[in-house]
């Protein structure tokens, strides 16, 4: 696969994976939710958002207009360019911050690598993903590595909010609009990539939504006065939205048709491509989500398709709606009214055509 490189260095190519890359790599909700179940209750004055509520970072109040936001984020490679591959990664875990309404402040590095690997690929990894967090005002200012036979790679990230401006998971309501920033298929068309099946101006394109950073969304969300955010990664737009609607209370309704899809996507879905990812985001949410009967099946394959470095998922009051569209507008970001939330039941997904 040739890719758009973001070192412009000569391409190299990682060793085989074991999973899938990218956001695909996370561990299945199943076993990670039974995981959590055993870890100790975190409380207290100062903890805005701690693990109980599955949102995008952790935060905690210092002062009373002050709270860090602390997240951590790694995945194999995506792509069979691994400069490209680290830069997607960086931007991937940046995005987190971004999520919860908060400004990057600081990064580490966090990387595995082959004992007998080239330190020239992993020199390619660390730079290009420093050079991506610097562009968004993010140094990375240390690191952590281990040996792996797998390459890794990804950033904890710090930042800052202020404690009345966070956008979270559960502050979702019933009738509030769901707006989309960015076109689904990234999984998709990584599978199709390494198959040889998808056109390259399909995965140039890929590449180019998955380095563009959610930062702007993310202050336009801010400027509406957006409270209720994710973004949509590893469990799919699906899988991220059951966890909007039960942290708040709520059920959704997507329109599938309205949902944004990158250029090649459909058609590789329709063809058979699938993501490891994918199935087990639907064993996970089925018993979540009711499709409709003429809902095309790629399609809500896609719904379920693990994202890299994907969009933000803002839920936004029906008289705010007109102002974030505006906002996003200004911003130069796209954007796409997918759905609704409603009354209930609450985690539950209702797909339409």
């Amino acid at each position: 696969m040739t890719t758009a490189r973001a070192d412009g260095g000569a391409t190299t190519g990682p060793p085989p994976r074991r999973r899938g890359g990218g956001c695909g790599c996370k561990l299945g909700r199943t076993a990670l939710v039974e995981a959590l179940s055993l870890m100790p209750s975190v409380t207290g004055p100062d903890v805005l958002v701690g693990p109980g509520g599955s949102d995008d970072a952790a935060v905690v109040r210092v002062r009373d207009d002050l709270a860090i936001v602390a997240s951590v984020d790694v995945a194999t490679p995506l792509l069979d360019d691994l400069a490209t591959s680290g830069a997607v990664a960086a931007v991937n875990a940046i995005g987190d911050l971004h999520a919860m309404g908060a400004t990057p402040v600081l990064a580490l590095a966090v990387a595995a690598f082959p004992e007998d690997g080239d330190p020239r690929d992993l020199a390619r990894i660390l730079r290009a993903g420093a050079d991506a967090a610097l562009r968004e005002g993010c140094p990375v200012l240390g690191g952590h590595t281990i040996g792996d036979p797998e390459p890794t790679y990804g950033l904890a990230v710090i930042g800052t909010v202020h404690p009345d401006r966070i956008m979270r998971n559960d502050a979702g309501r019933p009738g509030d609009h769901l707006v989309l920033t960015k076109p689904l298929g990234t999984g998709v068309i990584a599978n199709g990539a390494a198959s040889g099946r998808a056109r390259p101006v399909d995965v140039e394109a890929a590449v180019a939504s998955m380095l563009t950073s959610n930062g702007p969304a993310a202050r336009a969300a801010a400027e509406a006065g957006v409270r209720c955010a994710t973004d949509v990664t590893g469990f799919g737009l699906v899988g991220h939205l059951t966890e909007v609607a039960a942290q708040s209370g709520t059920g959704a309704t997507i329109r599938a048709g309205a949902v944004p899809l990158l250029a090649g996507a459909r058609d590789l879905a329709a063809a058979g491509v699938r993501t490891g990812g994918a199935r087990r985001n639907r064993r996970y949410a089925d018993h979540l989500v009711d499709a409709g009967a003429d809902v095309a099946p790629e399609v809500l394959d896609l719904l379920h398709d693990p994202q890299t470095s994907g969009g933000l998922l803002l839920a936004v009051a029906p008289g705010r709606a007109g102002a974030l569209h505006d906002a996003l507008s200004r911003a130069g970001v796209d954007a796409w009214d997918v759905g609704r939330l409603t009354a209930g039941p609450a985690g539950r997904v209702a797909v339409t055509a």
